[in-house]
């Protein structure tokens, strides 16, 4: 039996088709059902050690809206597990009949969204959308775009809001299926450069510290490379040196984060890196043309 299998073994819930929260007055749940399309809405009150798992014959979307951790892990089945610890604007993908399991003790009061499709329902009749990998904690604008308007859709009692929740469910599998392959084709090997698995393990690795001053050598260690045929390989396998792959990973944060209005431009800059707001502008705009708070007010608009 499998960690994972041992870890899920004690949430058979009542209701086996959602999330199994643990203990269950720790959360608030809002849960709309369109029929082949539930949304829930989960809101973490008090900042305890909890447990989530999940199994069931339909694919799920996680959307971390505001989540931060002083410990804990996640499991997918089918990839390693994460102990990343700012999860704040990222998602997850469990596709139908795949496990998770995870626990945390927060850092801030957790506020996430539970997406549900139904493959059984003709609207997600697609050959695509019933053959989708595994995803854990990752970003893709189009897809977190699309998640937060049919989010936005919880507890609407128009008449009208079941069908437009179909039409976003529908664009959204759409957008994963598109963002999947976009990752599957970056993620090919390249000659001489690293291998796909050592690919994987650097990038989480850079992920998980994005706001610290990572050494060469600290990279080299983790694939058993010198720093000279380190700092090579991974140049060929990911297009820019080590450094300019973690400075694009921080601006690619702090664009994300700067949808969170409660964040000042200042937390967001040191949340991501830099000892001062002047060098995240500076850093910011070369990278995007804009300011941060340019970017910020371009995407409220």
């Amino acid at each position: 039996m499998s960690d994972i299998d041992i870890a899920i073994s004690d949430f058979r819930s009542s209701d086996p088709s959602i999330v199994k929260i643990s203990p269950s007055d720790i959360v608030h749940r809002r849960l709309t059902n369109w029929g082949a399309i539930q949304a829930e809405a989960v809101q973490v009150t008090r900042r305890e050690t909890f447990e989530y798992g999940f199994l069931a014959r339909r694919h799920l979307l996680i959307v971390y809206e505001r989540a931060e951790r002083l410990d804990g892990e996640t499991l997918i089945e089918g990839l390693p597990k994460s102990t990343l610890r700012e999860l704040n604007c990222k998602l997850s993908f469990v596709p139908a009949g795949h496990r998770l399991y995870g626990w945390q003790t927060p850092q801030v009061l957790t506020r996430v969204a539970y997406l549900y499709f139904d493959l059984h329902d003709q609207l997600f009749d697609m050959e695509p959308c019933r053959t989708m990998s595994p995803r854990l904690f990752f970003f893709d604008q189009a897809v977190w775009g699309t998640a937060l308007k049919l989010k936005a859709q919880i507890g609407n009692s128009d008449p009208g809001s079941r069908h437009y929740a179909e039409a976003l469910g529908l664009v959204l599998m759409h957008e994963l299926v598109r963002s999947e392959r976009a990752t599957s084709a970056s993620a090919k090997p390249i000659r001489g450069g690293l291998p796909v698995r050592q690919q994987r393990r650097v990038a989480e690795f850079i992920d998980e510290h994005l706001a610290e001053d990572i050494p060469l050598a600290a990279l080299a260690e983790i694939v058993d490379l010198s720093v000279y045929h380190f700092a090579r390989a991974f140049k060929q396998s990911f297009g820019a040196p080590p450094h300019r792959y973690l400075m694009a990973g921080r601006i690619d944060r702090a664009m994300s984060l700067l949808q969170n209005a409660a964040l000042s431009v200042t937390q967001i800059g040191i949340q991501v890196g830099f000892r001062e707001t002047s060098s995240f502008t500076r850093a910011f705009r070369k990278s995007t043309g804009l300011t941060p708070t340019e970017y910020r007010r371009l995407r409220a608009g």
